[in-house]
């Protein structure tokens, strides 16, 4: 429930995660299939990929615009930015490509544009990057998975890559050891970058604050996942803990179970976020951002904040 007090809306960056529901603005992929055909024929296909990487720094310009527009605060990007970039075969060096000079001018401008207009730029790559993995060959594919987010990141100023601490595999203070060491194999940019989420099924937040600490890296404080794996902290304790382990302004993820809190699958994320989910601790913090996980994407944040701005008009109307 939402206490009688009157809370300042503009501390809250809100977060859009990658692609947009309704909005005109789609970035652009393709396959290994593909390009091997495009090869196959003889085509060049580092043309082809150089003429999409362009279109998707046209798209984030956009992005970046609509975010501004709309009071988005902040925009995560989608991890294959740059398609096929460490592939064993197909992958390439941006100074290789036809437009490298063009290409290295739009990431340039989208920098400035994010850090001009105050949009956060943030990534989150995929599940399999697993640092703490038994597998050697899962760690190395890991870490260069996270050296490719590293440098796009640098090129763009961002300054979030966020990740699981991976699986427990029988031990989880084995695993939270693994995960130290591996993070000392990280380039700098990386480490400097690098955030850990507790998630819905390993490590809760009290698992990994200790780590947090350790390491010196945020907690990006997931409280979906606390309500679907709990500890012995409350939302309140968490986020109070998680905030702290924070020398920039925090990132938090929110979202709402698509079946509710006694679906079958508390996992499952809604189109859009309960009001009710909104921990109110949140308001309390000097600032911070908060990411929306649900698929209606803006709309999804368009809603929570007319939510959110209905509810504190309705408390400063008692208190005037």
């Amino acid at each position: 429930m939402f206490m009688t007090r009157e809370y300042p809306m503009h501390k809250i960056r809100w977060g859009l995660c990658c692609i947009f529901k309704e909005a005109p603005i789609k970035f652009r992929k393709t396959t290994v299939a593909y390009i091997a055909r495009l090869n196959n024929r003889g085509e060049p296909y580092l043309n082809f990929l150089s003429t999409l990487i362009l279109s998707n720094l046209n798209t984030l310009i956009a992005a970046i615009e609509y975010c501004k527009q709309f009071n988005i605060g902040s925009f995560r990007i989608q991890s294959e930015f740059l398609p096929l970039f460490k592939h064993s075969q197909y992958g390439y060096q941006l100074e290789q490509l036809p437009e490298a000079a063009l290409i290295f001018q739009k990431f340039e401008y989208c920098k400035k544009l994010a850090q001009t207009n105050a949009v956060r730029l943030t990534f989150h790559p995929d599940q399999f990057v697993v640092l703490n993995s038994p597998h050697e060959h899962v760690v190395k594919n890991s870490i260069q998975e996270l050296e490719y987010h590293g440098e796009i990141a640098e090129l763009l100023g961002a300054d979030v890559i966020n990740i699981h601490a991976g699986g427990t595999y029988g031990n989880k203070a084995k695993a939270l050891t693994n995960f130290a060491e591996r993070f000392e194999r990280l380039s700098k940019r990386v480490r400097t970058r690098l955030t850990i989420e507790n998630d819905d099924r390993c490590f809760t937040p009290q698992d990994l604050l200790s780590l947090c600490q350790q390491l010196k890296i945020p907690l990006v404080y997931d409280v979906h996942h606390h309500r679907c794996l709990p500890d012995e902290l409350s939302l309140e304790q968490a986020s109070i803990q998680a905030y702290k382990t924070w020398d920039r302004e925090p990132l938090f993820h929110i979202s709402s179970p698509l079946e509710g809190w006694n679906g079958p699958k508390r996992e499952r994320h809604h189109d859009y976020i309960d009001i009710q989910d909104f921990p109110t601790c949140w308001f309390d913090f000097p600032a911070m951002t908060i990411e929306i996980e649900a698929k209606a994407k803006e709309l999804a944040i368009f809603k929570l904040q007319a939510e959110l701005d209905l509810i504190l008009k309705k408390i400063k109307h008692g208190f005037d």
